[in-house]
């Protein structure tokens, strides 16, 4: 049987030329799959190094909270902030009125 003559130009005329043919291309294709591969990579570390930093920063503004809520629950802060930016002060005994509720109802 003769073969093709596309065959033959291409050179697929033999059975192992066909395979070194096949093998060549699955080289080439495995190759690209590899860069393909290791450009994803990269650029999901890249996005990984992004969210670490930005989950640092969050770290940070949370310790930054939890001081302030610690400093704005001590006892005198609250008093000097009424006294000082507010000029409240202390009532006397004699100014303070106590209301009583009545339980009767209506």
């Amino acid at each position: 049987m003769v073969p093709h003559p596309v065959l033959v130009w291409l050179g697929l005329a033999s059975g192992s030329s066909a395979l070194l043919y096949f093998l060549l291309i699955t080289l080439l294709v495995s190759g690209l799959m590899v860069v393909k591969t290791t450009h994803e990579n990269r650029f999901a570390f890249n996005g990984l190094q992004v969210l670490r930093e930005e989950a640092n920063q969050l770290d940070v503004e949370w310790g930054q909270l939890l001081l302030e809520q610690s400093t704005f629950g001590l006892d005198g802060r609250i008093e000097q902030k009424a006294t000082h930016e507010l000029q409240m002060q202390v009532p006397r005994i004699s100014d303070i009125v106590m209301v009583k509720l009545n339980d009767r109802q209506p």
